[in-house]
């Protein structure tokens, strides 16, 4: 007998397998990926080796684009952005939700720079790990915050 036959059987039934048991690796998209507190703390620890991974990182990084996530910044408003900052991070990884003056500042940089500033921060070395994990979590809390944003707004109106 062939093994190309076979072989294609096999293909068949795991992609049907995959299809009903999801991997059962993943986390559960509403557990958080860090626990608050100690955790969370940790990620904030920044080893000399971290920080040269992330220097060589921007360095590579292309000016135009560096310009762009200044700019997404600039967006959020200077009061107060690393702060909110640090609570979308909490809430992507802990899904401690964010405050509404912090979902204002989101809304008001735009969906598409928040989500690169998210994707930016996914490639810093404390982050990257949680990379393949967060682009469900990062969609999610903008979903959120505009939502409350824009239902806060229209019953204003």
């Amino acid at each position: 007998m062939e093994m190309k036959p076979l072989f294609i059987v096999f293909l068949i039934i795991v992609t049907f397998e995959s299809y009903v048991h999801p991997s059962f690796g993943q986390k559960d998209v509403n557990e958080p990926l860090v626990n608050p507190g100690r955790e969370m703390e940790a990620l904030k620890a920044i080893s000399p080796a971290s920080q040269d991974y992330n220097i060589d990182m921007l360095e590579n990084l292309p000016p135009k684009y560096v310009e762009y996530l200044n700019t997404c910044a600039d967006k959020m408003g200077s009061s107060g952005t690393r702060q909110c900052n640090e609570d979308v991070l909490k809430e992507i990884l802990t899904n401690e939700p964010v405050s509404r003056e912090c979902c204002l500042k989101v809304v008001r940089a735009g969906k598409e720079c928040y989500m690169e500033f998210r994707k930016f921060m996914f490639r810093l070395y404390q982050l990257k790990r949680f990379a393949s994990q967060v682009s469900f979590k990062i969609s999610e809390v903008w979903n959120r915050c505009s939502a409350e944003v824009e239902s806060r707004s229209s019953s204003h109106a």
